[in-house]
């Protein structure tokens, strides 16, 4: 991939009000580390929908949110475990830190792992500290925001992750997809399935949402489930030939033109979905532990052996 993102500024974070007191916030680019977080501003307080991955993004987000309102947070929902939606959720002491009941798993099994400093290139990631959700559920949950209903629902199956969640405010047609979801950017399954992803696709496909506020990059629209269903398969049918020719799937990156996928943020990532595509089709559970580290150094070294390029 290249380094060229390094020579120029990213465009600053914002705040998009997507319904009526419904709050998006966008973080540019959208590439490795670099989230999507959300919140509902009503009278009694703020619902926050994820942190991020570093002090400083996530203390300039509380910063976004007072431009808003003056209401403290009082809910934050972690849609699932990965660090930069959960990295920042010391960040709110004040706030009832809400979960599915394997994403409180994963975030204190993991923490803040080691390898932050070694995969990417160097972030500042201030003074992190494990902070998980300490109100779980198994199914999902309603919150509201004065009377505005908002459905926390797990999705049911491994997909992005074994954990994944999102939240549906079915009057304003308003999805937060988490990670479910990625605009612009080359969708990541490695720790889930991609035949999971796909079912869950359907599911969300079937909510006819209006408007759409993925894990990363633009508001969008339900055209972007397209998107990612449409790269999913490619993974898919790219795995059952890299198997069928005996390749691995490092190997069978190298071979594969990503074409149009090519030009989506991160493409280094199509040999982790690989790893994950390998063992679906090997009759492995979705989301069943796969070897992680080694799908990782793959993509290091598909991407010439630099470092992945991370801006967060």
């Amino acid at each position: 991939m290249s380094s060229s993102r390094h020579d120029h500024a990213l465009p600053p974070a914002r705040v998009e009000e997507v319904s009526d007191g419904v709050y998006a916030y966008i973080q540019p680019d959208g590439s490795w580390w670099i989230n999507n977080t959300g919140f509902l501003a009503g009278r009694r307080g703020v619902i926050s929908i994820d942190s991020c991955a570093t002090e400083r993004r996530t203390l300039a987000y509380r910063e976004a949110i007072r431009s808003v309102t003056d209401r403290p947070v009082t809910t934050l929902v972690n849609t699932h475990h990965h660090g930069d939606h959960t990295f920042g959720n010391f960040a709110f002491p004040e706030a009832t830190i809400v979960g599915h009941e394997k994403t409180r798993e994963r975030v204190i099994e993991e923490g803040v792992s080691e390898y932050l400093t070694v995969a990417w290139t160097p972030v500042e990631w201030g003074n992190l500290r494990t902070d998980p959700p300490f109100l779980t559920y198994t199914d999902g949950v309603t919150l509201y925001s004065d009377d505005l209903r908002c459905e926390v629902r797990h999705v049911g199956v491994a997909a992005h992750t074994t954990n994944d969640s999102i939240v549906w405010i079915p009057e304003r047609r308003v999805l937060f997809s988490g990670d479910l979801v990625f605009n612009e950017s080359t969708p990541f399954v490695l720790m889930g399935s991609v035949l999971g992803a796909l079912r869950v696709l359907d599911d969300l496909q079937a909510l006819d949402a209006r408007t759409i506020v993925p894990g990363h990059g633009g508001v969008c629209g339900p055209g972007a489930i397209d998107q990612v269903r449409g790269y999913l398969r490619f993974v898919l049918e790219t795995a059952e030939r890299g198997r069928k020719a005996g390749l691995s799937p490092l190997e069978t990156a190298r071979e594969t033109d990503l074409g149009e996928y090519g030009e989506m943020r991160d493409p280094e990532r199509i040999v982790g979905n690989l790893h994950r595509a390998y063992a679906d089709l090997d009759g492995r559970a979705p989301g069943e532990p796969i070897d992680v580290v080694t799908a990782v150094l793959e993509m290091i070294e598909f991407n010439g052996g630099k470092p992945l390029t991370c801006l967060a």
